[in-house]
């Protein structure tokens, strides 16, 4: 489903974000991306989604090559994968059905298919009497809810989650936590980063850790790499 293999990134300005980073994650899998701010999650999950390109090595998605892939091709990919922000990144002046909406109306769907789509998805996340509702209305528990349904509104096979409870309280945190187990449950992979480590710890979902740019631990390796610091 993912694989980097020897991934560096570099930036311009900013320098060296990862460095031969390589890992595979399996289709169906639950995984979480930690480390410290700056150790590279969000340039990995810029890589998944395609917004960057890695300085050398491969990133490949769903089949899809880093090295060979096309600009015309790169909406194709996208359609594959759900993204979901830790500031939701909700249209404001949209109600909760038209967010979802949206994300239909933009790949062609007919009026019909993405009503009968909006209701079901509206239920799945347990906001069937939201749908009429602005997000301003809503709790932050409630906008994650509506920004995970419009992930899902295409059907992804891939779930990319970038601190999705970063800006919730505890309550809220498990039943987010908990929606994303259940879609995964359900067939789909999902790739959530967090700061969360007692979220984390939890859990036996697999773990990879970062910091300063290199994979330090992963909990489905045999041997933790020489010098690699704290792990989860």
């Amino acid at each position: 489903m993912i694989r980097f293999t020897r991934v560096t990134k570099e930036f311009p300005r900013t320098g060296l974000a990862l460095k031969e980073v390589s890992f595979h994650l399996a289709r169906g899998e639950f995984t979480f991306l930690t480390g410290p701010s700056g150790a590279g999650k969000s340039t990995i999950l810029k890589l998944i989604y395609l917004e960057e390109q890695p300085t050398a090595g491969e990133v490949k998605i769903a089949g899809a090559s880093s090295v060979t892939i096309r600009n015309k091709d790169v909406p194709r990919v996208r359609r594959k994968m759900g993204v979901v922000f830790q500031d939701f990144r909700l249209l404001e002046d949209r109600t909760v059905e038209e967010n979802i909406a949206f994300a239909l109306e933009v790949t062609g769907v007919g009026h019909t298919t993405i009503q009968l789509k909006v209701a079901r998805l509206l239920q799945l996340v347990g906001l069937s009497s939201k749908g009429p509702s602005l997000p301003r209305e809503l709790s932050g528990g409630e906008q994650q809810r509506v920004a995970i349904a419009r992930a899902l509104a295409n059907d992804p096979v891939l779930i990319v989650a970038d601190e999705p409870t970063g800006n919730l309280d505890e309550r809220a945190t498990r039943g987010i936590f908990q929606l994303l187990k259940d879609i995964n449950a359900s067939g789909t992979t999902v790739l959530m980063a967090t700061h969360d480590l007692e979220l984390v710890r939890s859990t036996q979902y697999r773990t990879i850790e970062l910091n300063h740019g290199q994979i330090v631990f992963d909990s489905r390796a045999d041997v933790t790499p020489p010098d690699a610091g704290a792990s989860v």
